[in-house]
């Protein structure tokens, strides 16, 4: 056993003593030893919860003649850092994250890890762990809330954002302001539309490294807490047959996830994310798989915020089992993959049956005949830019307009909401990328405030930052090269006109390739906005968004 490095022989008798110290028995420490990683705190609603879905785990641990050791991570909660300078460390502590799993799981060499995660970049943090690290291991997340409820209409975090804008058109009183305030987010859980959390939390049964209902069973459910203790009964299987991440995760599970991502019309974060898993997991991931996948995968799901539905509906329709058993019907995913179950992804879903088929369409009653998420490309964007097609109005699929350069979303927010902005134009928010940020924050503010006063479907943004899961409308993210490293956002001048093609991939400045040249011989990187600290050194060493923003 792994654990044999600090319990084994004479040699150890001084470790045996520290781990009776701890109050384990001989017994408790000869079985083998499984890590779970607990990103517990009080400050994310996604986590306040996860004592419990802990305890669960070390019950199975026990109950399947494991011994558990619970550490600890950070986690940071993007809707509390939104839209202010905190945001900047959230997509950067993804990293902290996995170094520190990678921390405490050399230095304490267990046999098995158990990773409890919740929300946006805890989970890919976890997973970028697991697949370093490449010891058996098991993803068992807290779950989603439930939704709240306003005159008869679902709600959710986005749904405060909204809020914001229609009040600021006199559409929403300050009484409707404190009722959605109260009302929104009712429960503990990761927010309960299709937001980067969920997605991810999703995608752990597309990957196969999470059980089957880790996507979509509520928080509050006791299924939730039996979920857990399964997980924790299953890591001792994986240990004794010693599977690991990596016999798991690879390029076929990764175009699974995609496939999945792109049935359910995911957060564009994922764009993110699992190019810096498949770098953990030593696979060679390009983004022209995302459209390669996306020709093909037609859109099945449509949930907050492209549509009425939310993860409760999505679990109650059947799951990520559901769906990914229509998507096998179909022939569009790998069915013979092998997963944490010891089972294939063909016995893990057999016989899950959509049982809701508005919330999960059947492929020939897709939403679109393709997927939730496009690459777009182009002068403005040589190595590409991200966009969530599910949760773009129709009309707005191609579209040119004069562009309104911003260089910080604080200065788009502002003109947002004091009315400069016209219907047709196209918001540039540059230097938000993960060099510039630094950090690459999610732009919700702006992006809320636009569908707030209802032009959501008259105007685009795009910016060499990225969105929230909760985002809405032709807001494209991930430009890259970004800003900051001399990309062509950073010489786009007010008044230029833009194209966009979402159906065509293409997006355009469109002045000459001449006139293209001039601008960025002429330009300077401005000053780094932070010089001290974490953001400072991770500005230092960051890659592109194109290659999912991983550190050299």
């Amino acid at each position: 056993m792994r654990s044999d490095l600090m319990k084994e022989g004479v040699a150890r008798l001084p470790h045996r003593s520290i781990l009776k110290s701890l109050g384990f028995t001989n017994e408790e420490i000869r079985k083998p030893i499984i890590g779970i990683a607990n990103s517990f705190n009080e400050l994310i609603p996604g986590h306040i919860h996860l004592n419990n879905i802990v305890e669960a785990v070390k019950a199975g641990i026990y109950a399947a003649g494991g011994t558990p050791q619970v550490f600890s991570t950070i986690g940071v909660c993007d809707g509390v850092a939104m839209n202010h300078p905190g945001m900047k460390y959230s997509l950067g502590s993804r990293e902290l994250i996995a170094d520190s799993i990678e921390t405490v799981c050399m230095a304490h060499p267990f046999d098995g890890l158990v990773l409890i995660p919740n929300c946006d970049k805890i989970i890919p943090g976890m997973i970028m762990a697991a697949l370093r690290l490449n010891i058996p291991s098991i993803v068992i997340s807290g779950g989603p809330m439930l939704t709240g409820k306003y005159n008869e209409m679902d709600i959710d975090y986005s749904t405060c954002y909204e809020a914001i804008g229609k009040f600021s058109k006199g559409i929403y009183s300050q009484n409707d302001l404190d009722f959605i305030e109260n009302e929104a987010c009712p429960t503990c859980g990761s927010c309960s539309g299709m937001f980067t959390a969920n997605t991810m939390n999703c995608l752990t049964e597309a990957l196969g490294i999470g059980l089957p209902g880790n996507g979509t069973i509520p928080a509050v459910y006791s299924k939730r807490i039996r979920l857990a203790k399964t997980a924790g009964m299953q890591i001792l299987n994986l240990v004794k047959n010693d599977i690991k991440p990596r016999d798991i995760v690879n390029i076929n599970s990764i175009k699974n996830a995609l496939a999945v991502d792109m049935a359910l019309g995911g957060s564009t974060n994922t764009i993110l994310h699992l190019p810096a898993i498949a770098n953990e997991a030593k696979i060679d991931f390009s983004l022209e798989s995302v459209n390669e996948i996306s020709s093909k995968t037609p859109n099945l799901c449509r949930l907050s915020p492209a549509g009425q539905y939310h993860i409760f509906d999505l679990y109650m329709a059947g799951g990520i089992e559901a769906l990914m058993n229509e998507l096998l019907k179909n022939k569009l995913i790998d069915g013979e993959l092998l997963t944490v179950t010891e089972k294939r992804v063909k016995e893990n879903i057999n016989n899950k049956e959509i049982t809701n088929k508005e919330v999960i369409r059947t492929v020939d009653n897709a939403y679109l005949p393709d997927g939730g998420l496009k690459i777009l490309y182009g002068n403005i964007a040589p190595e590409g830019g991200v966009v969530k097609k599910s949760a773009v109005d129709p009309s707005m699929y191609k579209h040119t307009g004069k562009a309104r350069v911003f260089n910080s979303e604080e200065e788009s927010v502002a003109a947002i909401m004091n009315g400069k902005i016209n219907p047709g134009d196209v918001i540039v928010i540059r230097y938000e990328g993960p060099k510039g940020g630094p950090g690459m924050r999610e732009m919700l503010a702006p992006t809320s405030a636009i569908a707030g006063i209802g032009l959501d479907k008259k105007v685009a943004l795009i910016t060499d930052g990225r969105f929230s899961g909760a985002t809405k409308g032709a807001s494209i993210g991930h430009i890259s090269p970004e800003a900051m490293a001399g990309g062509p956002i950073a010489i786009i001048n007010e008044g230029d006109n833009i194209e966009i093609d979402i159906i065509n991939n293409k997006i355009n400045l469109l002045v000459s390739d001449q006139e293209i040249k001039e601008r960025l011989k002429n330009w300077k990187a401005p000053e780094a906005k932070v010089k001290e600290g974490y953001l400072s050194r991770y500005a230092k060493l960051v890659t592109s968004a194109s290659r999912g923003a991983v550190l050299k």
